[in-house]
């Protein structure tokens, strides 16, 4: 069987596959008009039977971002039809003045309110009357609605009321999304928003995968993996496409973590730079994951990987900003029309200014299977540095410290601003950007290594080969944490673990191969936001311990068990990273030539090196260029690297 990971980004379309006991890599462009042509010209250019596919997709991402999803209506208790408007008091920019929240995904002509109700013991105290139902089919049918967003209150309690919508909206042909089925907890702003924006990407994520399944054998097996680093089949990523917004970096991450753990290393800062974005993460011995994210500063109520996310990546534009300093991002110019040196575009971005410097080498680029336009290149240097009053070469250092200083920022998010102190990881750096910039971080964030694995520009992909089935389930119990209530909690657990079970064997998984985490939701009396404990019998003292790491104090105020929830995984067979031939010390080899790079400011005679002729034991002395088919390293004048038994690079920075 042919195994294949294959990534969609906002440039290119990676795929790593393992045929005949070989691993192969390539890269398309990507087709945002619709990203399942490029999956699909991938697929067919590998070929073969009975393949299994992973796939991490950006297509409810984008959906959201680009408000292209499906006409949606919401419908909620008479009387609380405006909470995905009115949300939280919070905003995102405190000091804006002027300040405006995006608008909701559905406008007020699209929500409904229905006159039932649940009290918040559960019991029903107003029924839903049949009338109700069918007078609210018939207006959402005369406004031309797909997709429906059902969230009552205290619906988690008592799932009834919009179990019985849902059976009758789906009756008349409509797209259904109930909060009990996607967030069972407690917060109706939150668990509202993550159900609307579930529906308002589910017809396009369905669609989305039946092309693609329908252009594919019938003896492929094919899974989506989700945000929480977990696989799923396409039927359940259909039903819930929210629990795919993070799918691509999640990829990452969870290949970041095995690399470490096979080289010995688990304290890691991730750093995934692509052609649109840079997606940051911190393992601190375990894959973080969070219950508070947001996607367009809609929340969303659902365990995902702890990813940071800046708009910094190769495809980022420069310009200047209203004060008329110089600035990148966070628009990117994409695929199309791609940085100038791709032949259209006609803003320079973080990609040209490494060609303009020689960072980047064109001969190599893709191991030459593209052509980068230099002539074009220079054109539009001169005519910006003319325009902007910028000497050509302080032009592109100037966008490369920029975008280095946006992703430094969103690094100092997840560690400093957490209690973690950088000199303490390793930063591992991949995406087809990565290397071009991470000596440069570390430098700046007195981080004294980097790791770049092996085929770095497609490590997503590759990551995805390594997923297990992941499904987690939650339930909001609000209770006293006390330890006389353990035998209570345990009871809780298993009836969390028998649906998770259950799912878990419709996936496809053998019964010896379900592990379970728990986990509990905990806070301090009086606090509105908790802290996820991993379920032990001394809970009470870990949550202590935990709020005393992260905030620095702790109290003796009664704490409460807010949601009891699982993690359940369903282990994969994975593929073993392969050793690499030994070598000596010097890599004379895998030199191919010598040309002149800048670096501060300064033309340097550079070496410019094949990573497919390293071998482990090779020592390299900055400055060099190491290139390769999915991206290009930059050993800093200030660092050095060896190659370690995998074919890792490992970078040692010097201040």
């Amino acid at each position: 069987m042919i195994k294949i990971g294959v990534d969609t980004g906002g440039t290119f379309t990676d795929f790593v596959y393992l045929k005949n006991g070989k691993w192969e890599i390539f890269k398309v462009l990507s087709t945002p008009e619709d990203p399942s042509n490029a999956v699909l010209e991938g697929l067919k250019k590998i070929g073969g039977q009975k393949r299994d596919i992973t796939h991490g997709t950006t297509v409810a991402t984008n959906a959201v971002l680009e408000r292209k999803g499906a006409k949606t209506a919401f419908v909620t208790n008479k009387g609380f039809e405006d909470i995905i408007y009115i949300g939280r008091q919070n905003r995102k920019d405190l000091y804006d003045l002027t300040y405006k929240r995006p608008p909701p995904l559905i406008p007020a002509d699209l929500r409904f309110g229905i006159d039932c109700r649940v009290d918040s013991k559960g019991e029903i105290i107003k029924d839903l009357e049949e009338k109700q139902i069918t007078d609210l089919i018939e207006i959402i049918k005369t406004k031309n609605v797909q997709s429906v967003a059902v969230c009552f209150l205290f619906s988690f309690l008592n799932p009834e009321h919009e179990n019985i919508l849902k059976e009758r909206l789906e009756t008349e042909g409509f797209y259904v999304s109930v909060s009990n089925q996607i967030v069972p907890e407690f917060r109706e702003y939150e668990r509202a928003s993550t159900t609307v924006v579930n529906s308002y990407v589910m017809p396009k994520m369905e669609r989305y995968l039946k092309k693609i399944r329908r252009n594919i054998p019938d003896a492929d097996r094919f899974r989506v993996i989700q945000s929480n680093g977990g696989i799923i089949s396409p039927e359940t990523a259909s039903s819930e496409p929210v629990r795919t917004v993070l799918s691509g970096p999640a990829g990452g991450v969870i290949g970041a973590f095995f690399v470490g753990q096979t080289v010995g290393r688990k304290k890691l800062i991730t750093f995934d730079m692509g052609g649109t974005s840079t997606d940051v993460s911190l393992i601190d011995e375990k894959i973080p994951f969070t219950t508070e994210s947001s996607i367009s500063d809609f929340p969303l109520k659902i365990p995902v990987i702890d990813i940071h996310t800046v708009g910094a990546g190769g495809g980022s534009i420069a310009y200047l900003d209203e004060g008329g300093s110089l600035n990148v991002g966070p628009e990117s110019a994409g695929a199309n029309p791609g940085p100038v040196c791709y032949g259209k575009g006609e803003k320079l971005t973080v990609t040209d200014a490494n060609l303009f410097l020689g960072r980047l080498i064109p001969d190599f680029f893709l191991s030459g299977s593209m052509e980068l336009d230099t002539d074009r290149l220079n054109y539009y240097f001169d005519h910006y540095s003319k325009k902007w009053n910028i000497p050509p070469e302080s032009l592109a250092e100037g966008i490369l410290k920029i975008a280095n200083t946006k992703m430094e920022r969103a690094i100092r998010v997840i560690s400093v601003e957490r209690g973690h102190n950088p000199k303490d990881f390793s930063l591992f750096t991949y995406g087809g950007a990565g290397g071009l910039h991470a000596a440069f971080l570390a430098r700046n964030l007195k981080i004294p290594e980097v790791i770049i694995p092996k085929n770095p520009g497609i490590f997503s992909a590759f990551g995805m080969l390594l997923s297990d089935v992941v499904k987690d389930y939650s339930l909001t119990v609000m209770i006293k944490a006390d330890y006389s209530k353990r035998q209570h909690i345990k009871k809780m657990f298993l009836q969390l673990e028998k649906k998770a079970f259950d799912d878990l064997l419709r996936e496809g998984i053998y019964k010896n191969d379900i592990y379970i985490d728990r986990y509990l939701d905990m806070r301090y009396k009086g606090q509105s936001f908790e802290l996820i404990i991993p379920y032990s019998e001394n809970f009470i003292d870990d949550f202590h311990k935990t709020h005393q790491k992260i905030y620095g104090y702790k109290t003796d105020k009664d704490v409460e068990i807010v949601n009891i929830r699982i993690r359940a995984t369903g282990k994969t067979e994975k593929p073993a990273l392969e050793r690499i031939e030994k070598g000596e010390v010097d890599p004379e080899d895998a030199l191919i030539r010598w040309d002149y790079v800048y670096f501060d400011g300064k033309k340097i005679k550079t070496m410019v090196l094949s990573r497919e002729k390293l071998k482990a034991g090779n020592r390299v002395k900055g400055p060099a260029i190491i290139v390769e088919y999915s991206s290009t390293t930059v050993i800093s004048p200030f660092s050095e690297c060896y190659v370690d038994d995998y074919g890792n690079l490992i970078l040692k920075v010097r201040g």
